[in-house]
């Protein structure tokens, strides 16, 4: 479990996130959703560690990662995996050797050892045959696979996902959704994605956060989401594009 207590965080004098609390759950998938400029991408790269929060608490699994030492810090990131919004695969690196990166820099595995778990990851996420291939050989969607591969490599408690489905067409977007939601309920990950594609919201989210103006404005799951009474998020949800049409369907 995560749980994120009264976090401020600050870039040159101007506050991003105000007093943000929230717990997010193993083994679900906990969505951040909010405008652009809300604070959602500043929160998840708080959680891991790119951004020191200014004051607060982000505990993993009781224990507080702002307050302990480096090497503790280390230890934690071991179990930590992350699909970044552009993938961020290494152009001159093949994709097995892409997935392999983890490994290489977590472990003292043999290469023998570390190619094996590089295909059990391809092969999970549908991708085999690409080991030789270089990313940019790879459709976006293909590429976004060949990243959830290398989250998943060092088997992480848990998984951080920043905009998934960011360029992809709807039915690729609904693909890394399952896949995302598979992987987490397979092994027990704390996932949690940040996000404004409204259908992978309604499609696969467990627990929802949303962010308004730097603050965890409601806190619920899907089903809740019509009967929140909360006019900021009804106005962000009903601005969204899957809303609009929803809206024309009815007229």
């Amino acid at each position: 479990m995560i749980e994120v207590q009264k976090v401020n965080k600050s870039f040159q004098g101007k506050k991003i996130l105000k007093d943000v609390s929230a717990v997010f759950v193993p083994g679900k998938v906990n969505m951040v959703i909010g405008k652009s400029g809300s604070g959602k991408t500043v929160l998840l790269k708080s959680l891991v560690g790119i951004h020191d929060i200014d004051s607060g608490a982000i505990l993993f699994n009781k224990i507080d990662f702002t307050k302990i030492k480096q090497k503790d810090k280390i230890n934690i990131r071991k179990e930590v995996g992350m699909l970044f919004q552009g993938s961020a695969l290494f152009d001159s690196a093949t994709i097995e050797e892409n997935v392999m990166y983890p490994l290489d820099a977590f472990t003292d595995l043999s290469y023998k050892e570390k190619k094996k778990r590089a295909d059990f990851c391809l092969d999970r996420v549908n991708m085999n045959d690409v080991n030789k291939l270089y990313p940019s050989e790879l459709s976006g969607g293909m590429q976004k696979r060949a990243a959830i591969a290398r989250a998943i490599a060092l088997n992480p408690k848990y998984l951080f996902c920043d905009e998934p489905n960011s360029g992809l067409d709807p039915q690729t977007a609904i693909i890394i959704d399952k896949l995302i939601k598979e992987i987490t309920y397979e092994y027990g990950i704390t996932t949690v994605v940040n996000t404004h594609d409204m259908n992978s919201v309604f499609g696969i989210s467990d627990s929802i956060v949303f962010i308004n103006e730097g603050m965890a404005w409601w806190n619920g799951t899907r089903s809740m989401l019509f009967s929140s009474k909360n006019k900021e998020l009804d106005d962000f949800l009903f601005s969204s594009e899957i809303m609009q049409r929803l809206k024309l369907k009815t007229v």
